[in-house]
């Protein structure tokens, strides 16, 4: 499990799945930051990771401080999946 933050909307949300650095990842939850105070575009911060980690993300057995961050363009990411509802 990992922080990812995106800059710019690829136009996921909840439940998406993406393959991002040769890696599928379901993003858990997304934080969109950015709409009103800058930065000049939209950052969506995301809680991304494998489905075998989905448990202890529902479960709250991870503590979010001590997750690696990484962050990427929107470009650099594959979209195979919008939304859990779509």
């Amino acid at each position: 499990m990992k922080k990812l933050i995106i800059h710019g909307d690829p136009g996921i949300r909840r439940d998406a799945v993406i393959k991002y650095d040769g890696e599928e990842y379901t993003c858990f939850a997304i934080d969109r930051q950015g709409d009103w105070h800058g930065p000049d575009r939209v950052q969506l911060w995301c809680t991304i990771g494998t489905e075998d980690e989905r448990e202890a993300f529902e479960k709250r057995e991870f503590v979010p401080h001590w997750l690696d961050t990484e962050g990427v363009e929107a470009d650099a990411i594959e979209v195979i999946k919008k939304s859990g509802a779509a």
